[in-house]
């Protein structure tokens, strides 16, 4: 009981303020948020998003941006300004997929 309080500990000590996923797990399916940015994250530095959902097993529904250094960053799914950063991806992904045809 002791060693797992000390990596449930060791787990939370690490997530920064800006949430992150957790790696790792039981059954290691899916990597979940611990926390999500309580500030909005600076959409220029994102190039990448997806998903974590309850029903996937995770506690904190999120949206997880990646950014162009490959840093994974949790943000709500309900906050506005992420609605605009996923917008703004698929929107320049369309534009991509156009052109590259």
């Amino acid at each position: 009981a002791a060693a797992l309080l000390a990596i449930s500990l060791l787990v939370l000590w690490t997530s920064p303020a800006y949430g992150h996923p957790a790696q790792g797990g039981a059954n290691d399916a899916e990597d979940c948020c611990l926390s999500v940015a309580l500030h909005p994250i600076p959409g220029n530095i994102v190039r990448a998003f997806r998903y974590l959902h309850i029903q996937d097993g995770c506690r904190v529904p999120a949206v997880v941006f990646t950014t162009r250094k490959g840093r994974k960053l949790c943000a709500p799914p309900d906050q506005p300004w992420v609605d605009r950063i996923i917008r703004r991806l698929q929107k320049k992904a369309a534009k991509n997929k156009r052109h590259s045809s």
